[in-house]
């Protein structure tokens, strides 16, 4: 199966090693501003979406919880009260030095990219992502490595913009193409950023693509949920 993620930045073709590259760059210039822009972008909805996905997870005392891609710390701080431990795992230290700031001091960080995590085989009771899994190098890679670190039993929780239902999709097209870049302009001051998050969300697979990836990788009870109308969406799967 072709991978939809690898080796492509915005509509240039360039290697999974100067992919990893320019995103870590990417994420270095806005992570001061990364929530704010979500914020901005989503009119503060995607905390709504995240604290969903909390609920879902319902973390408990003696659980390992690995946040993937969870720099600033936003699913962290959800899931810390919990009594679990909850481990960020991020690529970008600039990121991880924003999380740190916010999260209690009971929260780990680690540096670590998707598609090769620093843990242990079977080591996890769940592993969440929300809005990272489109920023692999490649999306199979980082599924077969999220199943490796999972316990059996383990699930995966994985919040991702996805396909919007037809009625909204002209309206979402055109706000994402046209206004995110010039908000990401105007208040990161890195509008090529927002040019390839948008394209990012674009090449991303929709909803029964990305369930099919994950049945691929060996997860079983796959299902997702949609948020407003498909602009987001919440996959699970458990590791048989």
């Amino acid at each position: 199966m072709t991978d939809p993620l690898s080796g492509s930045f915005g509509r240039e073709s360039v290697t999974a090693t100067e992919r990893e590259r320019r995103i870590r760059s990417l994420f270095q210039a806005v992570a001061g501003r990364y929530d704010l822009m979500n914020d901005i972008m989503s009119m503060g909805i995607h905390r709504l979406w995240k604290h969903s996905m909390a609920g879902a997870v319902a973390a408990r005392s003696g659980q390992t919880i690995i946040d993937l891609a969870g720099g600033t710390g936003d699913i962290a701080r959800l899931l810390a009260p919990s009594g679990a431990r909850v481990v960020v795992c991020d690529p970008s230290t600039a990121m991880m030095a924003v999380g740190m700031g916010r999260c209690p001091a009971s929260v780990e960080f680690v540096e670590g990219s998707a598609e090769a995590m620093p843990f242990a085989d079977d080591s996890a009771h769940a592993l969440t992502i929300a809005f990272g899994l489109r920023n692999t190098t490649s999306l199979h890679a980082a599924l077969a490595e999220i199943h490796r670190v999972l316990k059996p039993g383990g699930r995966f929780w994985c919040l991702e913009f996805s396909r919007p239902w037809a009625i909204i999709r002209p309206g979402y097209d055109a706000w994402s193409r046209f206004a995110i870049p010039r908000l990401g302009a105007w208040v990161a001051g890195e509008p090529a950023a927002y040019d390839y998050l948008v394209e990012s969300i674009r090449r991303f697979p929709a909803q029964g693509e990305l369930a099919a990836a994950m049945r691929d990788a060996g997860f079983t009870e796959v299902e997702w949920r949609n948020y407003s109308g498909g602009i987001a969406c919440l996959h699970q799967g458990t590791k048989a």
